[in-house]
């Protein structure tokens, strides 16, 4: 019967690193291109002042 491997840690550490490399690589590569800039002037008309009901 053949001696099967008890500690598999080189394939976890593997796996693990390979996981890692991947999220931290999209993250680097998303920040690069940051969202488009919004416009200045707002879409709606400005809104009228208003105070506390209770006041």
């Amino acid at each position: 019967m053949p001696q099967l491997n008890p500690s598999p840690w080189l394939l976890i550490m593997l796996l693990t690193w390979t996981a890692l490399t991947t999220t931290f690589l999209n993250k680097t590569l998303h920040s690069k291109f940051p969202n488009s800039p919004t416009p200045q002037k707002p879409n709606q008309d400005p809104t009228e002042s208003w105070t506390w009901p209770w006041h």
